[in-house]
Parts: structure tokens; C-alpha cells; sequence
């Protein structure tokens, strides 16, 4: 009588047991699926960026002879050290010169940005009117209308402004302001209205509850505003080309002129020159990449 009750009893174990082996097989095909994505993923990443770096560093370290035939191949002579010394003392240091205009420049533009964004920001957020619509289409359209390079010239001109490094501050400034008040405004929409309340209740000023409250609060979102804007601002070609010429106003990207001619071309300063413009974003992105993401997706959803 005892033996059918434990071949039942063995039965329903084993019936218990088989649907629990099911998710274990399905997640470890997931797991299997995941590590083939991240694998695809890297590959194409690699495609996509660390293969044109590396065709820029060897070519860095080539002779002139070796880098114009463009190839992708181990230098025989491994120079790099020796061609970015020749870029840095090319012009009597012309490249440390620009360094230093691309830095003020950058630095004297990004503050501007953040500072004058961050407040149209609260401004628009906390007191909607119409007026704050209408800031708003205006912001729209500077997203969408392209700058008149120009009008923009005879502005400077006006102004006295034109080839110094403040009047092409400005303009950085009016490029970049719409982007930078967009990320801020939707970011601050997640602050609780709760807090400038209990602010104004302890007798905080508007100024002292925005420096003082709000926008440490910013601060993912300004970091995104910080990071991609200096990248843009030192990255950008056409504004010193345009707006700041002369030799002492020469800016990182513009040296890229003095190994480009008519009839030669040196390459391998030329990949050197890049490989130092390269640098300095680099070293942003590296150090600020998670506050980017999160300062892109945190005002993203409310609540």
C-alpha cells in the first residue's frame, strides 16, 4: 500500500520540479542574448571610434614620407613625441597660444551659458505667463533658425566688438543659450514648488533662493549644459573663422592651417596637431559621462 503513495509522491515532485527548471533555461538565455548584444555593441563602437583614433595616433607618429601614403600600418620610426614637440613649437609657440584663446574662450562662454539659462530657466518655469510663452517660441526658433553670419559681423562692428574674444563670447553665448535653457527647463520641472514655499516662508530672497536652493539642485543638468557646450565651444570652427581672425586671436582648431598648403601637406603634424586638439574633450567626457546621462534623462520624466 506504501508503494504507490511514494510513486505518486515522486511523481508530483517531479512535476514541480520540471516547471521550475523553465526560467532558469530562459534566463539563461537572456543572459546569452544580453552578452551577444553587449559583444555587437563593442564591435560597433570600435568600428566607429577607437578605429579612426587609432588610424589618427599611428599616423601622428609617422614621418612625412610614411604619413602620406595614408595607410594603416605600424610606424617604422614611432615618433610622437617628437612630431607634438614640433607642433608645439611651430610659430614661436603659436599652439600653446591658441590653447590658451580656445580655454578663455570656452571658459568666459560657458559660464555665460550656464548662468543666463539657469535663470530664463526659473523664471519661465516658476512664473508661466504669456510672456513666458512667448520666450519660450522665441527659444524654439533660435534652435531652428540658422545664425546670419553677416548681420552678425556688421553687429560686432557696431559694437567695437569685432575680432576680440568678448564679442565672440557673445556670440557662442546666443548660439548655445536655447539648447542650455531647454535642458534646465525641463530638469527643473522634477524641483518641488514645495521648496521655494518653505524658502520664501524663512525670508529668502528671489536671487538667494536660486543661488542658494535651486540651482545646486541643477546641478546634473548643468553639468550636461557644461560638458556639450564646452565640447561645441572648443570644437567650433566657423566662429573664430569668422569672427575672430587675425594671428594673436588664433584659436586651437585654426592651426590646423599652418601644415595644410597648395602644393604639401604635412601629415603626420597635421594628425599630430589633432591628437593634441583631441585631448582636452576627451578628458571631459571621460570624467563626466554618467552626470551627462543623468542630466539628459532626469528631467525627462516628472514625478
Amino acid at each position: 500500500m506504501s508503494t504507490p503513495r511514494i510513486a505518486a509522491d515522486s511523481r508530483i515532485a517531479e512535476g514541480a520540479a520540471i516547471p521550475a527548471s523553465v526560467p532558469r533555461k530562459s534566463t539563461i538565455r537572456k543572459n546569452i542574448e544580453a552578452s551577444w548584444v553587449d559583444a555587437l555593441a563593442f564591435v560597433v563602437v570600435a568600428i566607429v571610434f577607437l578605429v579612426p583614433f587609432t588610424f589618427i595616433v599611428l599616423t601622428a607618429a609617422k614621418t612625412q614620407a610614411e604619413a602620406s601614403l595614408a595607410e594603416f600600418s605600424w610606424p617604422s620610426p614611432f615618433q610622437l613625441i617628437q612630431n607634438v614637440g614640433d607642433v608645439l613649437a611651430y610659430g614661436n609657440g603659436l599652439m600653446l597660444l591658441a590653447l590658451w584663446n580656445s580655454m578663455l574662450l570656452t571658459v568666459g562662454s560657458v559660464t555665460l551659458i550656464v548662468l543666463l539659462s539657469a535663470l530664463v530657466a526659473f523664471v519661465m518655469q516658476r512664473r508661466p505667463s504669456r510672456y513666458a510663452t512667448a520666450a519660450r517660441a522665441v527659444i524654439l526658433a533660435g534652435l531652428i533658425i540658422p545664425p546670419a553670419v553677416v548681420p552678425t559681423i556688421f553687429l560686432l562692428q557696431t559694437l567695437g566688438l569685432y575680432k576680440t574674444l568678448p564679442g565672440l563670447i557673445l556670440v557662442e553665448v546666443g548660439h548655445a543659450l536655447p539648447f542650455a535653457t531647454l535642458v534646465l527647463l525641463a530638469f527643473m520641472a522634477s524641483i518641488p514648488r514645495e521648496i521655494d514655499e518653505s524658502a520664501v516662508i524663512d525670508g529668502a530672497s528671489p536671487l538667494r533662493l536660486f543661488f542658494s536652493i535651486i540651482l545646486p539642485l541643477l546641478w546634473p543638468a548643468v553639468v550636461t549644459v557644461i560638458v556639450v557646450q564646452s565640447v561645441a565651444i572648443y570644437n567650433d570652427f566657423a566662429g573664430p573663422l569668422y569672427f575672430l581672425p587675425g594671428s594673436q586671436n588664433v584659436t586651437a582648431q585654426l592651426t590646423l592651417f599652418n601644415f595644410i598648403s597648395q602644393f604639401s601637406t604635412s601629415f603626420n603634424l597635421l594628425f599630430a596637431d589633432v591628437v593634441l586638439i583631441t585631448i582636452p574633450p576627451l578628458i571631459m567626457f571621460l570624467f563626466f559621462q554618467r552626470q551627462i546621462v543623468a542630466g539628459m534623462t532626469s528631467g525627462a520624466v516628472k514625478g
